[in-house]
């Protein structure tokens, strides 16, 4: 199978333009008259539906950032009503506060559709086992790719993280063709399967590895696909567009972003300017179709560029390359987005713990680890070793519970960490791929 909707897929490209044009329009006009959020932005403005008379009229709409939805927890921003709403997604976000998206069941078809074309584009479809071992529950990962699966008639086998041995029996027991991780998460695979006297290449049927979720420079690309003999394609999204979303094709040379369901714009991170082709900048996504949380001009902070000729595999839809860095000071550990701010949010709502602390971030083996260093109230740090034991059980539960991602914790003397002259520095990684 070529294309999972060949007349999506390879619909030319002045009708993909006036699709996303009348796409964009109708969105305009609706936020405009039934969303309070995106009224009021385009009102400060100064732009009205009426002014969107051309695609590239976009550039006068107002940008969406992270931070409003952070300013309209839960669900200010929803345009969707309660009882249209069929599932909730829940991720981490840049303070105490998570990141939830809503899903109408138009959302969930288009999300689906999105990955079922993107897993076809690499070769995946009936007859492939395809072994899904990205998080499920709030997360969006796993589920995401289980239905796309599902969707093209691949027998889904959903092991989610954690418990690798048991993974590896039951990719070899029940002849696992493809597989949905992080890359870091794979390499680990590997080196535990070795132990256990398994090789990947040579052991199991595994040809196809859909990776993201975190980054991943085309060295670690290279490195997989050598030593464990299968092919590594690029998969990206994020909770806010609806989890994964675009996938590279056969051809492996940018991730296709489907243009009925997201117009990119890569513009200049110093300017806002928009760039042309092959040019680095800020990436910004309108998402077309979404019905409960739309998106206008969404900043992602992501750095790449785009190509829009036709890809060799013959799908006509713009191609964006490998994410080379972010704008913010995100770090993303095992998968899961961590910002300094989320561990510090944490931290204050210990008693015991003073106003510093420090993130060192390390690769060990395969994998990413990750170790808050924090300085503990005078009156806490005493010679009663399990007090000091129960206080660091305390905060790695609650970092764990607050980040999604396991961490380990040091308690250290009150004024041994660095003290800094203006902006504090909080972070160091070691981690090198």
């Amino acid at each position: 199978m070529k294309c999972w909707d060949p007349r999506i897929e390879e619909m030319p490209r002045e009708d993909i333009r006036r699709l996303q044009y009348r796409l964009l329009k109708t969105l305009v006009y609706r936020l405009y008259s039934f969303s309070a959020f995106y009224h009021d932005r385009m009102k400060a403005a100064g732009v009205h539906p009426d002014d969107i008379r051309t695609l590239d009229d976009i550039r006068k709409l107002p940008f969406m950032y992270k931070g409003d939805l952070r300013d309209n927890y839960p669900d200010k921003i929803f345009v969707a009503g309660q009882e249209d709403l069929v599932r909730y997604h829940v991720s981490s976000g840049t303070t105490g506060k998570p990141t939830v998206v809503g899903y109408t069941q138009n959302d969930l078809n288009n999300w689906t559709a999105s990955l079922a074309r993107g897993l076809v584009s690499c070769g995946l479809g009936r007859g492939d086992v395809f072994q899904v071992s990205y998080g499920y529950g709030l997360f969006t990962g796993g589920l995401g790719l289980h239905y796309g699966a599902e969707r093209i008639g691949a027998t889904v086998l959903p092991t989610s993280v954690g418990n690798t041995e048991r993974q590896i029996e039951l990719m070899q027991d029940l002849h696992t063709t493809a597989i949905a991780c992080t890359p870091s998460y794979l390499l680990h695979m590997g080196e535990v399967a070795e132990k256990m006297g398994v090789s990947i290449r040579n052991d199991t049927s595994l040809r196809i590895g859909i990776l993201g979720a975190e980054p991943w420079s085309d060295n670690m690309k290279a490195r997989i696909e050598e030593w464990l003999g299968i092919k590594a394609y690029d998969i990206y999204g994020t909770s806010e567009l609806s989890g994964p979303m675009f996938c590279e094709c056969t051809e492996q040379n940018g991730f296709h972003v489907w243009a009925d369901l997201a117009y990119v714009e890569i513009l200049d991170p110093g300017t806002g300017e928009q760039l042309g082709p092959g040019e680095q900048g800020e990436m910004v996504i309108t998402m077309l179709q979404k019905e409960a949380l739309p998106m206008i001009r969404f900043k992602i902070g992501d750095i790449t560029s785009y190509d829009d000729d036709v890809c060799g595999c013959g799908r006509t839809h713009p191609r964006v390359h490998r994410i080379s860095g972010r704008v913010d000071d995100m770090l993303i550990i095992r998968g899961i987005n961590v910002f300094p701010s989320q561990v510090e949010y944490t931290l204050m709502t210990v008693p015991e713990v003073g106003r510093h602390f420090m993130i060192e971030v390390d690769r060990k083996g395969a994998l990413d680890d990750m170790l808050v260093k924090v300085e503990v109230s005078r009156e806490a740090f005493s010679d009663k070793i399990t007090d000091l034991m129960a206080i660091r059980k305390n905060v790695e539960h609650r970092l764990r519970n607050a980040l999604n991602v396991a961490v380990n914790v040091e308690l250290v003397e009150p004024g041994s960490l660095p003290r800094f002259e203006g902006k504090a520095k909080r972070v160091i990684d070691r981690r090198k791929i």
